[in-house]
């Protein structure tokens, strides 16, 4: 596993100077897919024609925007599309009862491909380019998970087509995780070995630029800590309470002190999601939700066992008690640029997202609702180029490291939001209600379902990104869960 910063700057600037970069700045073609001329155009034809069918359950999964663990009809959904198509479909899996598996062929490779659909709570919007919830929701899809599922779905069809037509040998799967948006279902997967025959993973995820990623992330643990105390009158006989809430509020002024002492990436988030909501009574309850993250896992369990300690001490302190619950951890993502170079090569294959007049109105009219300075609406047509050598780390996390650090995976985004469009936010949820959302969408089904191929097609492929990745993750690795032996939290969103 890699150890901190320097130790991941060190693997980077072997792999610049190793054979595996060398091939890959070569920018050759896999011999068998130019044996194949015209494949790659009848492909992306084909994703044309299907996506009719997989652009109407994006929005109607945006319409739904069902939160972590609860996405039961947009997971009966994906799978239904999927049976149609010829897809084995087994669900539900590892303890998760919106989780599936769908897989088509059979033999080697075998390529899996994420999709998640699950919803944000408290960011319910309609795809029009002003604040407008959608009537009798709360959440929406901040994130586009429901432009993520419907894409990957649809590159997977596609991929399907091709073996179909091709008599072709290999396995295309399809992973329906839920929950992404912290309640880690991918772990779930990963732990329960059912990515262990998977050659290579393809992922995605929306966002306002198109490139192939090869930056890592950081790693996350999350979990509610449950303070009780003794109520009372608040005035008549405060002398007789002992308040839960103070407990809280302790805890977190002593986890706001940590932040002086802890490393540059690491980061601490915490809401009070429950207590007594009348002043005159002395609170005997009260929760606190954390999240903690660190480029490093192990260090992030550092950081969370001395959150622990601080929740302990308020306890001491002000006469409660609390318990905690662990609801989520996973690893940082382990990024392949073997693997991200093929991508970006597809990406410029296929090309960015152009704006139709109604679509530039749109972004237009958004970009006004911006605190921050904007980029040019252009940059949705670009492709950013690779960066074989990052000197930073994305500060987001995803249960997508669990699966990085288990299977090769890309990490492709693309620019479904309009440029300068934060993540979690109602802007962003507007344009994954609507066609630049579903354009972008597009974007990534083309490049996935061309770098599936490429590596159907061709074996050595497929050995460069193995070999990268048993590099990368050191020898001896094996796979320890953050999150224990615990089931699947399946109301944490409740």
């Amino acid at each position: 596993m890699i150890s901190g910063e320097d130790g991941q700057m060190m693997q980077w600037r072997n792999w610049r100077a190793g054979l595996v970069t060398i091939a890959l700045l070569s920018g050759h073609a896999p011999v068998a897919a130019q044996q194949q001329p015209g494949w790659r155009d009848a492909l992306i034809a084909d994703i044309e024609a299907l996506r009719s069918v997989d652009d109407a359950n994006a929005l109607q999964i945006g319409r739904w925007a069902e939160i972590g663990y609860q996405e039961h009809r947009s997971s009966a959904l994906l799978q239904e599309r999927l049976a149609k198509a010829g897809f084995k479909i087994t669900a539900p899996v590892a303890g998760m009862p919106t989780a599936f598996v769908a897989s088509y062929g059979e033999g080697k490779p075998v390529i899996g491909i994420l999709a998640e659909f699950d919803a944000l709570p408290g960011l319910s919007q309609a795809g029009v380019p002003v604040k407008q919830a959608m009537d009798g929701h709360d959440a929406g899809h901040g994130c586009g998970h429901n432009l993520l599922g419907a894409g990957s779905v649809l590159a997977a069809v596609a991929v399907r087509n091709w073996l179909a037509a091709h008599k072709g040998r290999g396995t295309i799967r399809v992973y329906g995780t839920p929950a992404e948006e912290g309640g880690g279902g991918k772990t779930y997967l990963v732990r329960d070995g059912l990515l262990d025959d998977v050659d290579v993973m393809m992922n995605w995820h929306p966002d306002s630029y198109n490139a192939a990623v090869t930056k890592s992330n950081l790693a996350m643990i999350t979990g509610k800590f449950r303070f009780h105390g003794y109520a009372t009158h608040a005035s008549a006989a405060p002398d007789k309470g002992r308040s839960a809430l103070d407990g809280v509020e302790v805890m977190n002024v002593m986890a706001n002190m940590m932040r002086e002492h802890i490393g540059e990436k690491s980061r601490i988030h915490y809401a009070i999601t429950g207590t007594n909501p009348a002043p005159n009574i002395v609170p005997d309850f009260a929760e606190v939700y954390y999240f903690v993250r660190d480029p490093d896992a192990q260090e992030a369990q550092r950081l969370w066992d001395r959150i622990v300690k601080a929740s302990e001490g308020a306890a001491l302190g002000t006469g409660t008690t609390v318990d905690h619950e662990v609801l989520t951890g996973h690893y940082g993502y382990l990024p392949n640029t073997r693997l991200s170079q093929i991508s970006h090569d597809n990406l410029q294959r296929v090309g960015g997202v152009i704006y139709d007049a109604q679509e530039m109105a749109f972004a237009q009219t958004l970009i006004q609702s911006f605190q921050q300075p904007v980029p040019k609406i252009d940059r949705a047509r670009e492709i950013q180029p690779v960066e074989l050598n990052p000197t930073d780390i994305w500060t987001g996390s995803s249960d997508v490291g669990d699966v990085s650090w288990t299977v090769p995976t890309n990490w492709i985004r693309t620019a479904t939001y309009v440029p300068g469009t934060s993540g979690h936010s109602w802007q962003a949820t507007a344009a994954s209600n609507m066609s630049i959302g579903l354009k972008g969408m597009h974007v990534a089904a083309k490049a996935m379902a061309l770098t599936t191929v490429d590596l159907m097609l061709s074996p050595e492929l497929v050995a460069e990104v193995k070999a990268e990745f048993v590099e990368r993750r050191g020898a001896g690795y094996r796979y320890t869960p953050l999150v224990g032996d615990r089931n699947p939290p399946l109301d944490y969103m409740k």
